[in-house]
């Protein structure tokens, strides 16, 4: 689907450069000579993007009229507002009003086709996001009522309201894009993009182009993420993976909200909220001189830890519950029920964490069981433990009934314990034994404490 563009100009010579000058660029345009033409145009369709004299025959301000007009239809369109009668008032009043940019007559070529260019990026990604988010059904909620989960649900509540940098730290799979997309959606800045940069799968030369963009010796330009962010979120995922070079210049940007361009000459102011992950353990890149500490203290405003699901044995059940009801919908199936009970989801250690339980129930979901002990043998059959098994068929029957009764028991109270979380009361309440005898069993037994 290509990108229409609306413009709205009384004068005619203005209008028609402009519009040469984007349909030379390959965009759609439309065009409208008053206010009333403008009307029309934009009750017959809303533009994609639109470029909005200030005055045209109504009033003063009738280009902001039609800003508004087109805001309350479509509140994501991108408008570009250009004036030949100019002030910081003026420029002020159309950016508070929503404008996407705001340009003095006369205006530079270029300067205007950089404005469109980066508002049809906007609408794009927007797009793009918002087919994804509809894809991605997983992504729309953060499931669980863990402590850790509690904590971080309150986090992205008061870290929404903030402009203050992030670094989530936790394991694959864990959440955190998705904890990263809620803070985003939750912010002021809601409206423009939420970009994502994954470090971990850029090759070494493309860290900066892919950071800052490029302006090429045919003229055009090549926009980075920091651009298709403007007035968003960028979320540099795997953020330790970048070389130390780039990590210098990601942190000037830091300092002076401004950068140049590859192969570019003049500098590009930039507002955006940056947020950074990670599998790894920064301060250990630190200590190993992989990992600038004066990048890492700039990024690490506010920290957001992120437990793995095998601390949280807990959100299991809700996250199941979750996943089947919402892929059940996907595939527009019956909805299957699962045993969330069963032995191997709760001893499993979950190396793919949230991610691979969504992926798990998903595998059911697609070889559509008829009952609950088809599933049990998927489950069993997707998630054990080697290991284990190995000891169940040739271990156990090689010891002596004492020991096999030991090793049942150390297994049983393990898995219980990561049932409860560790806590040990309500696993000696779930067993039937004395809080206190139940220490003196684990300590026996050799089983240490899971917190």
């Amino acid at each position: 689907m290509s990108t229409e563009i609306l413009i709205i100009d009384d004068n005619p010579d203005i209008r028609n450069i402009i519009n040469d000058l984007i349909s030379d660029a390959g965009y759609k345009t439309r065009v409208a000579a008053n206010y009333n033409q403008a009307l029309t145009e934009i009750d017959k369709k809303v533009p994609d993007v639109a470029i909005i004299d200030v005055k045209l025959d109504k009033g003063d301000n009738d280009g902001i009229e039609l800003l508004m007009h087109i805001k309350k239809k479509n509140n994501e369109v991108p408008v570009i507002i250009i004036s030949g009668h100019a002030n910081i008032e003026m420029a002020v009043k159309s950016l508070k009003s929503g404008a996407f940019e705001f340009i003095q007559k006369p205006f530079d070529h270029e300067r205007l086709m950089n404005f469109v260019n980066r508002a049809v990026e906007n609408i794009r990604l927007k797009r793009q996001n918002k087919e994804l988010e509809s894809k991605l059904f997983h992504s729309y909620e953060l499931i669980g009522n863990s402590p850790n989960i509690e904590k971080i649900k309150d986090q992205i509540i008061k870290l929404s309201k903030t402009e203050s940098r992030i670094f989530i730290n936790g394991p694959t799979g864990c959440g955190k894009e998705l904890i990263a997309r809620k803070i985003h959606k939750l912010s002021n800045r809601n409206n423009h993009p939420f970009v994502i940069l994954n470090a971990a799968l850029l090759d070494v030369e493309k860290y900066e182009l892919e950071l800052f963009g490029e302006e090429r010796n045919n003229g055009s330009i090549s926009y980075g993420s920091l651009e298709k962010a403007s007035g968003g979120t960028l979320l540099i995922d795997e953020v330790s993976e970048i070389p130390l070079e780039t990590q210098s210049k990601i942190l000037r940007v830091l300092i002076d909200q401004k950068f140049k361009r590859v192969n570019g000459d003049h500098d590009i102011n930039v507002n955006v909220r940056i947020i950074c992950s990670s599998t790894k353990n920064i301060k250990n890149e630190i200590t190993l001189g992989n990992f600038r500490e004066d990048l890492f203290h700039r990024l690490n405003v506010f920290q957001i830890d992120v437990d793995p699901l095998s601390k949280r044995i807990n959100d299991i059940s809700l996250l199941i519950d979750y996943f089947s009801k919402k892929i059940s919908e996907n595939y527009n199936l019956k909805k299957f029920d699962i045993d969330c009970d069963n032995h191997y989801l709760i001893s499993y250690e979950w190396p793919g964490n949230v991610r691979e339980l969504r992926n798990l129930i998903e595998r059911i979901a697609i070889l559509a069981p008829d009952n609950k002990e088809k599933i049990s043998n998927i489950i069993k059959e997707s998630l054990k433990n080697t290991e284990n098994e190995i000891f169940v068929t040739e271990n156990t029957l090689s010891v002596p009934l004492k020991q096999a009764r030991e090793n049942f028991e150390k297994n049983y109270l393990t898995t219980q314990l990561k049932k409860f979380s560790g806590n040990i009361s309500k696993t000696a309440k779930f067993v039937g034994m004395e809080r206190s005898a139940l220490h003196r069993k684990l300590k026996l037994l050799g089983v240490k404490d899971l917190n």
